[in-house]
């Protein structure tokens, strides 16, 4: 085992599938020179060259669909969005074409494209470079959504998603690009659609993904000092959704709390909860359960009321406490 960073593990990840099929390239904004707006692609337009690491205009509709159109022609292009708010800007070449193209052609075209893309706040970027967008793309057919925590997830994720036949968004979180972590000297994929525990406990689920959950792993820690067992499940991928593991864990400690950064109103949060409540899992629940999500406001550019807008460690705690004492 290696240490590497969050944003050295995705290098890693698109530098070994690059070497290992000629057909995957990668293009966006500032990508080349500039080693994109957090430096995750340093080093790789020495590489690979412009042909395969390919700087685009200023235009998130042209160079999606151009992505679009290479894939169906037997490409596997990675994409990067400078920012994941952008998306807006390509919503119609996301949703109306890569995610239907396959449908629509009744099997015979396939898009296998992977939308990398800084996403979520507490890096003071304000209310247009801060969102978390995840549940739009979980609502789309024929979209797969991929959201790591870990050095670990975020490579074996993002190879097992370069390799997929399916247009992947794959979201990374900004406050995670400097996280460290260990990862095998050899060749690994993690797999999409299987969620893992990254705390085992007896008294309370706690299930959350990207940057919630470190958050909810150093709640897990303060509240082992009160004897509180606080098990912390990571889904990884939002679509593919690992349903057995949040019925399993829910069964196993009768409590659910649920975190997640966006915005807790009509956020992913609420298919969690659908997801316990429609299964026997129902059944075993000792408390209600409880979500901890960002306020419903934009991102604030103040460095105070930002860090309040989304759930913070203490919110979580309480909502643990509140799920034991509530009956």
């Amino acid at each position: 085992m290696r240490e590497v960073t969050y944003r050295e593990a995705v290098r890693e990840a698109m530098c070994e599938e690059m070497r290992r099929d000629e057909s995957v390239y990668f293009m966006g904004e500032d990508i080349g020179a500039y080693c994109g707006a957090f430096g995750v692609s340093k080093g790789m337009l020495q590489e690979f060259g412009e042909t395969r690491v390919r700087e685009t205009p200023i235009s998130e509709t042209a160079f999606v669909g151009a992505g679009i159109g290479s894939a169906i022609t037997g490409m596997r292009p990675i994409v990067e969005l400078m920012f994941s708010d952008f998306m807006a800007v390509c919503y119609d070449q996301i949703i109306n074409q890569a995610a239907k193209m396959h449908f629509m052609f009744a099997g015979k075209v396939q898009v296998p494209m992977v939308i990398r893309t800084p996403s979520g706040g507490g890096t003071g970027a304000a209310a247009q470079h801060s969102q978390s967008l995840e549940q739009m793309y979980c609502h789309v057919p024929g979209l797969k959504v991929v959201v790591p925590s870990t050095p670990y997830d975020a490579k074996g994720l993002l190879k097992s998603s370069i390799r997929d036949n399916n247009t992947v968004i794959f979201l990374e979180q900004k406050r995670l690009y400097k996280e460290k972590g260990e990862i095998p000297e050899e060749e690994y994929l993690v797999p999409l659609g299987k969620a893992d525990i990254k705390r085992p406990g007896r008294d309370v689920s706690v299930i959350t993904y990207g940057r919630m959950v470190q958050m909810s792993l150093q709640a897990a820690a303060k509240l082992a000092e009160e004897g509180i067992d606080v098990e912390v499940l990571d889904l990884r991928t939002l679509s593919p959704l690992d349903t057995d593991a949040i019925i399993a864990t829910v069964k196993k400690t009768g409590r659910a709390v649920i975190v997640h950064e966006a915005v807790q109103f009509a956020g992913f949060g609420g298919e969690i909860a659908g997801v316990i409540a429609d299964s026997e899992a129902f059944y075993r629940l000792d408390a209600p359960i409880k979500r901890v999500g960002g306020l419903y406001c934009p991102v604030p550019f103040n460095p105070q009321l930002e860090t309040q807008s989304f759930p913070t460690q203490e919110r979580i705690e309480a909502a643990v406490r509140g799920t034991l004492q509530a009956y």
